[in-house]
């Protein structure tokens, strides 16, 4: 089986997709924690790494031909935004978590230890990046509503066995 979660940072997909692979007894890859060591095997932060592959197009290529690589060996959970998309033959079951961003932001805090205003500019800049670099390179829309996820939660006000327990009952119907 091979599931995806996508969904903007913060809004859990690391969780819950370690979570649903626990539960299920597959694996579990997580493109934004690649994207995350990548930046630090270069010495740069987030920020700084973000800008970067915005002119350096190869990056992004060896990331989604990683999620595609992984994807094939089957029995796994792929957490990355673009998974639903780049997978979208591929994959049994296609999840999308959504959030507001405050939230997303104090969420992110938790895992990263700097101030809500810089957290925020972080990541009002990364996503910002991510919407015009995955426009330009695959013609995908994130803010689109019509996708191709077979399940959506909005994770703002939901604990998270309240997540995985939504999943779960939605993986058993399919």
């Amino acid at each position: 089986m091979i599931i995806t979660i996508s969904g903007l940072h913060g809004t859990g997909k690391s969780t819950i997709g370690k979570k649903i692979a626990e539960a299920l007894g597959i694996k579990y890859y997580s493109t934004g924690q690649a994207f995350r060591d990548l930046a630090s095997n270069m010495n740069m932060t987030l920020e700084e790494f973000t800008k970067h592959v915005e002119t350096h197009q190869e990056i992004d290529n060896k990331l989604d031909e990683k999620v595609v690589d992984v994807a094939k060996k089957g029995n796994i959970i792929i957490d990355s935004q673009l998974s639903g998309y780049l997978l979208e033959e591929l994959a049994d079951f296609k999840i999308l978590l959504t959030c507001p961003l405050k939230t997303r932001v104090k969420r992110m805090l938790e895992r990263d230890q700097t101030t809500f205003e810089d957290m925020l500019k972080e990541t009002s800049i990364r996503e910002y990046s991510e919407l015009r670099r995955f426009k330009r390179l695959y013609d995908i829309d994130l803010n689109d509503k019509e996708n191709i996820h077979d399940l959506i939660i909005d994770t703002e006000k939901l604990s998270i066995e309240k997540i995985l327990e939504k999943i779960l009952l939605a993986l058993e119907k399919t």
